[in-house]
């Protein structure tokens, strides 16, 4: 049986009488650190002007990051904040994965979640700050009506919320899923078999979604939102104004090519 009230980080390494202490989730969170800047590192070092081997591989991960912070930014924020998008993703993946390697992923805590979306809110606001000034930040919370002010800014203060509980939710609920199916396979195995075979035939598919699909997915939609939110935020709109502007522009666009085509027919 799962033991529900042991389902949290274990504590790994404590110091004087207890009350400091890691948990698994902070060392491995230091350790995907190290590793991802020493790949970093070896990635970047010895570049030469026509690239070959791992520098392929390095301009090809830089390149498409780089597209993707363009794609939400346009061209000039997004090199301005391709480096952070691009650390949080590949982050996001390695931290999302552990379950792989049969460890607990580091997203799984409550903690390390709120950290990163905390993270984020503050970029945002601090940029848009700073991009819009003060005035220019209250104007946006104002829009598109002043006495919107009050839920555009508790829409603000809960985005870090539900972007916490998103990505915890989904990779905490997917570890206790796959713990509990592969106790109940188990014990079902030893009725007929005193092989757990059924908890080996029906864990890879399993662990293909729980621990290489979804995590992927979690990843890309924690750093999409924060992406989002950030191109709203520097353009001093809320996000539900700028995603109506998108679509009203794409249907003008739409227009023009369809008028174009009939034209040239």
């Amino acid at each position: 049986m799962i033991d529900f009230n042991q389902i949290g980080p274990r504590i790994i390494l404590t110091f004087g009488n207890g009350h400091v202490f890691l948990t698994e989730s902070v060392c491995f969170e230091i350790l995907i650190c190290a590793i991802l800047a020493i790949l970093g590192i070896w990635l970047g070092s010895n570049l030469k002007p026509v690239p070959k081997g791992k520098q392929v591989v390095a301009e090809t991960i830089v390149g498409l990051v780089y597209n993707f912070a363009e794609q939400q930014l346009g061209k000039k924020m997004g090199d301005v904040y391709a480096p952070y998008l691009g650390s949080l993703i590949i982050f996001l993946l390695f931290a999302n994965s552990l379950g792989l390697l049969g460890l607990r992923p580091v997203t799984a805590d409550l903690n390390v979640t709120a950290a990163l979306a905390l993270m984020s809110f503050l970029i945002i606001q601090v940029s848009a700050v700073k991009h819009l000034g003060i005035g220019g930040r209250v104007h946006a919370l104002a829009d598109p009506y002043p006495f919107m002010i009050i839920m555009n800014t508790i829409s603000e203060l809960v985005f870090p919320v539900t972007l916490a509980l998103r990505l915890f939710g989904n990779i905490f609920g997917g570890m206790v899923v796959v713990d509990m199916w592969l106790a109940f396979m188990g014990k079902l195995s030893l009725h007929f078999c005193s092989i757990p075979i059924l908890r080996c035939l029906t864990g890879i598919p399993l662990n293909l979604f729980f621990d290489m699909f979804e995590p992927v997915i979690q990843a890309y939609i924690f750093t999409v939102l924060t992406a989002v939110n950030l191109h709203s935020a520097l353009e001093g709109e809320m996000p539900e104004t700028a995603e109506k502007r998108r679509q009203k522009k794409l249907r003008r666009q739409q227009k023009r090519e369809l008028k174009s085509a009939k034209q040239e027919a």
